[in-house]
């Protein structure tokens, strides 16, 4: 694990709902790219009112803790959008809304603003008879998606699915001659997520999935059916699928709630990782299922 500090070199506007901030500098030469389309890191802010005050944890074998006496710098997790190792650059695509630390921080971000980031950690790995893709996302999950697109082989067939808040929310995807994009508007915390709908609706119990891996990304609970359905009502492999959650509502509470639950109840919960006997999908379903009974 490597902590490495840059800072904003340009701010680009990409719709009513999204802003693009590319990174430069600092330690970024000697940061290196995994390579995979949907590669993320954890981004650290300023923690207070002084945005060039950012105080940086240091980092450990394989995480991090903020050094005696400094104040913590809150973190967030994004997808890298691009990497230009040649110039020393990074594209972090920011959804943009009303609150939050790191939409408010990306908002007012000018050239000069300092941040933090970790080593990168990529999750797509699609298997070896790849000759299908099918990529569901809200849109969080945009940056990630149009960087997939640029990575797919000429030879597979892809069918994108982007729910965005509205028309004013769709951007140009890139080109691929296999390709297939379909936008849909809602959800996006402006209304229900129909993330699952979208899923269940593309992938009947009855669909062909030879040769084929699904990704789907964005509002977690609502990804909680879609795993299920991938898993269960399709039985598929978990190397045959990727389900990545990038945004709860009521974040910011979600440990204060988890705290407030009994010991006990956290301790049954924490337990179902210490030494899983499962499939590990089979392991995030139970604890899914366990969560959402908690209202978490």
């Amino acid at each position: 694990m490597d902590i490495y500090r840059a800072a904003v070199a340009r701010v680009q506007p990409l719709t009513a709902t999204m802003v693009r901030v590319t990174l430069t500098g600092g330690d970024l030469p000697a940061f290196t790219s995994t390579g995979v389309g949907d590669e993320y890191v954890r981004l650290f802010f300023p923690h207070g009112p002084d945005r060039h005050d950012l105080s940086l944890p240091v980092a450990t074998e394989t995480s991090w803790e903020t050094p005696e006496g400094r104040p913590t710098a809150p973190m967030r997790t994004y997808t890298i959008r691009a990497v230009r190792p040649e110039l020393h650059e990074i594209d972090i695509d920011f959804v943009l809304h009303d609150h939050g630390v790191a939409a408010t921080w990306a908002a007012a971000a000018q050239p000069g603003d300092p941040l933090g980031l970790n080593t990168p950690t990529g999750l797509y790995d699609p298997p070896a008879d790849l000759t299908r893709q099918i990529l569901i996302a809200d849109q969080t999950g945009l940056p990630a998606v149009a960087r997939l697109l640029e990575n797919t082989p000429e030879h597979v067939t892809t069918r994108v699915i982007v729910e965005v808040p509205d028309e004013t929310s769709v951007q140009p995807l890139p080109d691929h001659p296999r390709a297939k994009v379909t936008w849909t508007y809602g959800g996006n915390g402006h209304s229900a997520s129909r993330l699952a709908e979208l899923v269940t609706t593309a992938l009947p119990e009855d669909s062909d999935l030879t040769g084929t891996y699904l990704w789907t990304a964005g509002e977690t609970t609502a990804l909680r059916t879609v795993r299920k359905h991938f898993r269960k009502t399709l039985s598929l492999p978990s190397e045959r699928f990727k389900v990545v959650g990038y945004w709860a509502p009521n974040a910011d509470t979600w440990t204060e709630r988890w705290e407030a639950l009994p010991a006990t109840v956290r301790a049954e919960l924490e337990a179902l990782w210490e030494d899983p006997k499962d499939d590990l999908e089979d392991v995030t379903i139970e604890y899914e299922d366990r969560l959402s009974g908690l209202g978490l």
